[in-house]
């Protein structure tokens, strides 16, 4: 089965040259690379003159093809027609040795699979329990593992505001649990929702389907987007086997102000995708959260040591939320 990789870079040489490391690690060999890179300097691509790596293929987009969205579909235009699978990393991720054998045995196992997503195993702390385990409020369970929940669940929880929906499958409200709650276990699980930077399809999906170039830059919940409409096409599935680290390179993301109103303005858009037509309770919920979530980031200015980012990250929700009311996201 041959395979393509594209990474879509942006300003990170280094983390990029780790990965492509990691890469030159497995077991099984993408039939070619593609770098696509969105840099506004030439660092990327002087690390990669001084760094020979086998299949790779480089290209420098300009200012018309830069963009998260607009990168991968540009890198999708570059495939090698002969290949049978895309995979996309993110520029700040290092794979496990057999990260590409056993994301692409899931394609063997269930012939139907319009994609596979990896399995990021470094960023949260998971225990083992018995079998019927009643979790604690602070806690949460699933598939007979355990893991902290985070402050903002608790509190969801307390308020009948959480998931209807196991992780990976986004309710009709939207704001589920993404991916990275399902556990540990090596198991594969059939999810509506993928992580794009640690995600790959079957190419034949592209001949109808491409990244939303609605996501501009950064291109938040991008994956969301492009993953629910393929799900509504056919299966997927995510491999725990596969398993890769993400490291959270801060170089490249937008300033915190933007990245609130990309929180609010992008879940927007992503809930309209599963749920063109909400009903009243959806509505009421998917308003409620988003609310809630902004007045938990205000009272990060107190609680938190990154005071101005929780302040700037906040009153961007804000202004996110507040500027639904005039000019909505126009593509859904």
């Amino acid at each position: 089965m041959k395979f393509s990789l594209i990474i879509c870079t942006y300003m990170r040489p280094k983390s990029l040259l780790k990965l492509l490391q990691s890469v030159q690690k497995q077991t099984l060999y993408p039939h070619e690379i593609l770098i696509v890179d969105g840099s506004t300097n030439n660092e990327t691509e002087a690390i990669l003159s001084s760094n020979q790596f086998e299949n790779l293929k480089y290209f420098l987009v300009d200012n018309k093809n830069r963009g998260l969205t607009k990168q991968r579909n540009f890198g999708i235009q570059k495939v090698d027609d002969d290949s049978e699978i895309v995979c996309f990393l993110d520029d700040d991720t290092v794979l496990e040795p057999d990260y590409f054998e056993n994301l692409l045995n899931t394609y063997n196992a269930f012939p139907e699979a319009l994609g596979v997503g990896g399995y990021i195993c470094n960023e949260i702390k998971w225990e083992k329990t018995k079998e019927n385990y009643i979790p604690k409020i602070n806690e949460f369970y699933f598939d007979d593992w355990k893991r902290k929940d985070g402050s903002r669940f608790v509190l969801r929880k307390k308020l009948n505001l959480d998931s209807d929906c196991p992780p990976g499958f986004s309710p009709l409200f939207s704001h589920g649990r993404s991916v990275g709650f399902l556990p540990p276990s090596n198991k594969i699980y059939e999810v509506e929702q993928l992580m794009g930077g640690v995600s790959s399809f079957k190419k034949s999906i592209f001949e109808k389907l491409s990244f939303s170039t609605y996501f501009e830059g950064y291109g938040l919940y991008e994956d969301a987007d492009f993953t629910l409409r393929v799900a509504k096409t056919g299966r997927l599935y995510l491999n725990t086997k596969a398993k890769l680290h993400h490291f959270h390179a801060v170089s490249g993301r937008p300033n915190q102000y933007q990245y609130g109103k990309m929180v609010v303005r992008n879940g927007w858009y992503v809930w309209r995708i599963k749920n063109e037509k909400p009903d009243f309770k959806a509505r009421l919920k998917w308003n409620a959260i988003t609310i809630l979530l902004t007045i938990i980031r205000f009272t990060n200015v107190i609680t938190d040591k990154h005071k101005k980012a929780a302040f700037t990250e906040a009153l961007g929700r804000t202004m996110g939320w507040w500027s639904l009311f005039f000019k909505k996201p126009s593509e859904v």
